[in-house]
């Protein structure tokens, strides 16, 4: 799958959390952009942000709510355009300290910056990726949005467990899923989908594409 099909496939996911109209998605949010941070992908946080604040896997300050601004004032006040607040290329370790699109402040749930500026907030439980696709694809299947259920089924079980997936309460249901809404013969483009018999398990693949 190409890196901007990921980033697609989280954002799709994230919208139908939201469309359920239930609060507190922020711990499956945090899964499933961990998830996508696996990826070489873009950062795209701004194509959902009043959905991601308002789970509150976002938060959003003046940058002068920043703890080290007496410090930073004259290097945050001079930014003009979006910036993350490390010299890191590596995602995982630039969200921790934050990032700036003036005139505003982010940190996200779970990092650094989050802890110092909302300490107040409730810790991030561990959500397993399964757990969160399997919500998702409940999600989905309510609003009828089968493509969602196969592109995640497309990735294989391999992505949501190491073990065998027929032992996996979450991965199990993600297949069962799939199969009762037709998402296992679901038109994807070409390369979507691997085909069958390429891996080392037979009987699994099988099993997995619901026949």
């Amino acid at each position: 799958m190409s890196m901007h099909l990921i980033e697609d496939l989280v954002e799709g996911s994230v919208r139908a959390l939201h469309a359920t109209g239930e609060p507190g998605w922020r711990d499956h949010f945090v899964a499933l952009y961990g998830f996508q941070a696996e990826w070489d992908c873009k950062f795209t946080h701004f194509q959902l942000m009043e959905i991601l604040l308002e789970h509150g896997f976002t938060h959003r300050f003046p940058l002068s709510a920043h703890p080290d601004y007496p410090r930073l004032r004259e290097t945050l006040d001079a930014m003009t355009e979006f910036t993350a607040l490390s010299d890191s290329a590596d995602d995982s370790e630039w969200l921790e300290r934050g990032y700036v699109d003036p005139p505003y402040l982010y940190c996200d749930a779970g990092t650094a910056l989050w802890r110092r500026m909302v300490p107040e907030a409730a810790p991030v439980a561990k959500v397993r990726l399964a757990e969160a696709v399997h919500d998702v694809a409940l999600a989905a299947e309510t609003q009828n949005d089968i493509e969602l259920i196969a592109l995640w089924h497309a990735l294989g079980p391999d992505t949501f467990t190491p073990l065998d997936p027929r032992d996996d309460p979450d991965t199990a249901a993600i297949r069962e899923i799939a199969v009762r809404t037709g998402a296992t013969v679901f038109p994807l483009r070409d390369g979507y989908r691997p085909p069958l018999g390429i891996g080392d398990d037979a009987e699994l693949e099988r099993w997995w594409a619901g026949q």
